[in-house]
């Protein structure tokens, strides 16, 4: 009876839970693409909502939390969390400032839909003429009149992460 209390009664360990929310996750290869990245960091699970643009991370801890966020945006995928700590990175390269060009890399772009989105995210972009965005190509260049740092942050609202090519 006394290891039954010591089995029951011991302090569970904590775990981090992180949804990740509006992730372009339009079609089963964004998914699958996601939940191959998940599976690469040791002691994180991760489930998929397609139709509701979320991914879900359970961890053992904040700092594996933190690795597998890291992963999803180095795999072109963004999101937000709610948290202050646990977050997706600022790390495109965009700064401020009319451009005339900008190679953006490092994004998703499995398909046809993530293109179609890609470029629906960029005409929302003031000054944005042309891009080379094609499905199945990470990289594409921008051309126009038009500040680098939006094209970075309609690509995020629209669930990319993105760099820029210095």
């Amino acid at each position: 009876m006394g290891s039954l209390l010591l089995a029951f009664g011991a302090p569970a360990m904590a775990e981090t839970k992180v949804e990740l929310t509006n992730v372009h996750l339009c079609c089963g290869a964004c998914v699958s693409a996601a939940n191959k990245i998940l599976k690469g960091v040791e002691g994180v699970t991760g489930t998929c909502d397609q139709n509701g643009k979320k991914i879900t991370i359970t961890a053992p801890d904040d700092a594996t939390a933190q690795k597998a966020l890291d992963a999803l945006a180095a795999g072109g995928f963004h999101g937000e969390t709610g948290s202050k700590t646990l977050t997706i990175k600022d790390d495109s390269g965009a700064t401020s400032g009319k451009v005339s060009k900008l190679k953006v890399v490092a994004i998703h772009n499995c398909c046809p839909a993530c293109t179609r989105d890609i470029k629906k995210a960029l005409k929302k972009v003031d000054g944005v003429k042309e891009d080379t965005a094609v499905p199945r190509k990470n990289s594409f260049e921008v051309t126009g009149d038009f500040d680098a740092a939006q094209v970075i942050k309609a690509l995020n609202e629209a669930g990319y992460h993105a760099k820029v090519e210095k």
